[in-house]
């Protein structure tokens, strides 16, 4: 079955280049289409722009089974077409369906007459029913990859969640087939439903995360320690041991942001309170802040003052090059008149922005700066405390809001340590 299975990825961006190397991973035969031939010019000699782990090896362990176009006309041999373009987002962390609608009308004239379509791209709810294409052959995928875990989640999902025309109506057999492949539940529901779950997920997750935010300032208020009692929390099976509640600078990505935008508007518009929507929105811009707060309250950001700030982290999180939304840009924003250092292992900045510098060496920004802020949970950055310890005499302000070091190893006659949550 496998080997006369033909599937095609349409949009070759984050999303769907790692559920098509997921695809290619479980031996079928996968064809990636974009429009943009300069990007599947680059795909064909493994020049991926996302640092996805696994993500490249995974293409060039498979490229037997992988086809890079970006001709339509190539997809009449897939029997599954999936529509995987990632959806991009304004300042207001609003969705631009527009272009996936356009792809969606052309992709649909080069399709056989059997084929099945998949939108796999975040949508709103009412958005798959709107598509004038045979709802018998239309679904809805629920995709839940997350940055720096993707390649993982791809290959290896909890369940999925699939949207029909009615609760009742089947997965066509080709298609369950495929799906069953990948050895998880399968959940299936009506159009509107699915889409929503996404959005749900997103908006659990907001929740967790602002929660754990508020409870973290509290205890640095009372003296307590948010990092002890993280563990007590987990081992309740009502919160578990994977639950979101690590403080930490708002929320970013872009995602979990368009669903509370998209939800905000769907409260908005049936005249609902969208109350405890906006507050997300403003306690997440407000930990963004919490660095800044920081270098204000300790007079780092007086003009006449000698302080060099090193940043460590650009991206938004680990083992991602993206910088959507990040709380590293948030502060440069800020910061006015300082002379500024940056790493990241990954990511870089895409536009200049006075008096800050990117480096490549982690340790001339550790030697020639006295304030250090460690903006991304990068795992080698808690390795700079043994740089600490060969510099003896070197007086710093530590700003480290995921408290990536071990602040009991801090030295409090040397250092000034500030973190979210003690």
């Amino acid at each position: 079955m496998k080997k006369n299975l033909h599937i095609g990825f349409v949009g070759l961006t984050h999303l769907g280049l790692n559920y098509l190397a997921a695809s290619a991973e479980k031996k079928f035969k996968t064809l990636g289409i974009d429009l943009n031939s300069s990007k599947t010019n680059d795909l064909k000699k493994y020049n991926i722009e996302y640092d996805e782990p696994r993500l490249r090896n995974l293409i060039i362990k498979n490229k037997g089974n992988i086809k890079f176009s970006s001709d339509l006309s190539n997809l009449k041999r897939c029997q599954i077409v999936f529509l995987s373009q990632d959806i991009a987002t304004d300042n207001q962390d609003k969705g631009d369906f527009g272009n996936l609608k356009k792809l969606i009308k052309k992709v649909s004239k080069f399709l056989n007459k059997k084929a099945i379509m998949v939108i796999l791209s975040q949508v709103y709810p009412g958005f798959t029913r709107s598509i004038n294409f045979d709802h018998s052959r239309l679904f809805y995928q629920v995709e839940t990859l997350v940055l720096g875990k993707a390649v993982d989640r791809a290959l290896m999902p909890e369940r999925i969640i699939i949207g029909c025309e009615k609760s009742e109506s089947n997965i066509q057999n080709i298609f369950l087939n495929y799906l069953k492949s990948f050895n998880c539940p399968i959940i299936k529901m009506k159009y509107e439903s699915a889409e929503l779950t996404k959005i749900s997920i997103n908006i659990l997750l907001a929740s967790s995360i602002i929660t754990a935010n508020i409870l973290a300032e509290v205890c640095q208020k009372i003296s307590a320690d948010w990092y002890e009692i993280m563990p007590a929390l987990k081992l309740d099976k009502r919160i578990g041991e994977k639950a979101y509640i690590k403080p930490g600078l708002g929320i970013s990505g872009g995602n979990i942001e368009r669903d509370i935008s998209t939800i905000q508007k769907i409260l908005i518009k049936n005249k609902y309170s969208a109350s405890i929507i906006k507050s997300f929105r403003k306690n997440s811009l407000y930990m963004k802040s919490w660095v800044y707060r920081i270098l204000k309250e300790q007079r780092i950001l007086i003009n006449n003052n000698n302080f060099t700030i090193g940043i460590l982290g650009l991206a938004y999180k680990a083992n991602t090059n993206s910088v959507k939304n990040s709380p590293t840009l948030h502060l440069l924003r800020k910061i006015k008149n300082k002379k500024i250092l940056i790493y990241d292992p990954k990511a870089k900045l895409k536009n200049k922005i006075q008096d800050c510098h990117q480096v490549n060496s982690i340790n001339y920004l550790l030697k020639n700066s006295n304030v250090i802020i460690l903006m991304t949970p990068w795992p080698e950055f808690k390795k700079i405390y043994s740089f600490f310890k060969l510099n003896k005499n070197q007086k710093i302000i530590l700003i480290d809001p995921h408290r990536i070091i071990d602040n009991e190893k801090i030295k409090r006659n040397r250092f000034k340590y500030f973190t979210i949550g003690k």
